[in-house]
């Protein structure tokens, strides 16, 4: 009984002290950034883009890359989910629960999730070459959409799974086909956490600079059309801090301050969605 009592309290430890560490180690990310990034924030951050000069400390802006960012990730996601609902929706309403092809597709999933961001950016860079595109938006968001695309199908298949089976043959009971039943029934039913997953993989988009540095390349102004190269955030951080001029270092703390600022929103954004659909769903 003693023992029980001292692993107990070993593992209550381990966890307090696990959670402390991630808990100060996101209070020293945003405490950081916003001490060096806040003296350089302004209205021109925010409304202009790069001027000449603007990496040697002249005027201007990252208007262009927050503008890139939002386009580029909003376009990736759309595709994705495209392709992650129906892949969620066959593994859990159309297959069978013991079918080894949805076994095999849950593994294949995991697999891709844990692939380097980098080697997704090599893969695209490889399809455009092959059919001749140039660094553009649309390259950006093929990658990008292949990057978040697993990682947004294995959370809409996790929370999927959640729904009662019985709900399921009551729908069908009442004479609904399957696909009455996956659109009216399950995608219903599991609405809140379908968000949350389309927010992963969005903040995982744009966060991410490794999968575009070759594919949606870089330009100073807005893109206007898929097949013009485009700026990110993240890119827009490394440039500025790969600088030796400390002004335009600190205008990287402050891009990366705005970055953080998008992914809050949309996090505030989501939250309030999934409070309001989630009175649709049965506990």
């Amino acid at each position: 009984m003693l023992s029980k009592k001292i692993e107990e309290n070993i593992f209550k430890a381990l966890m307090i002290t696990a959670t402390l560490i991630v808990l100060l180690s996101s209070v020293f990310i945003i405490i950081t950034i916003l001490i060096k990034g806040l003296p350089a924030m302004n209205l021109d951050m925010i409304t202009k883009t790069p001027k000449g000069g603007y990496y040697l400390g002249k005027s201007g802006g990252i208007l262009n890359a927050i503008v890139g960012s939002l386009i580029l990730t909003g376009g990736a996601t759309l595709v994705s989910i495209f392709f992650s609902l129906p892949v969620a929706l066959y593994a859990n309403v159309y297959a069978d629960k013991s079918s080894k092809i949805v076994a095999f597709s849950r593994v294949s999933l995991d697999v891709l999730w844990g692939v380097p961001s980098i080697v997704y950016g090599a893969f695209g860079f490889t399809i455009m070459l092959f059919f001749g595109l140039k660094a553009s938006l649309l390259g950006g968001i093929i990658t990008v959409a292949l990057l978040i695309f697993p990682i947004m199908s294995r959370a809409m298949d996790e929370v999927i799974r959640m729904v009662p089976q019985e709900l399921l043959n009551s729908s069908y009971a009442l004479g609904a086909t399957k696909f009455e039943t996956a659109l009216k029934v399950v995608v219903r039913q599991s609405l809140p956490g379908i968000l949350s997953a389309v927010l992963i993989a969005f903040g995982r988009g744009i966060g991410d600079a490794a999968s575009v540095i070759f594919t949606a390349g870089f330009s100073d102004r807005i893109p206007f059309s898929l097949f013009e190269p485009a700026a990110t955030l993240p890119l827009a951080v490394f440039f500025q801090l790969g600088t030796p001029f400390p002004e335009v270092q600190e205008r990287a703390y402050a891009s990366a301050l705005i970055l953080t600022i998008i992914v809050f929103l949309v996090s505030i954004g989501s939250r309030i969605l999934i409070r309001r659909y989630s009175k649709h769903v049965i506990k």
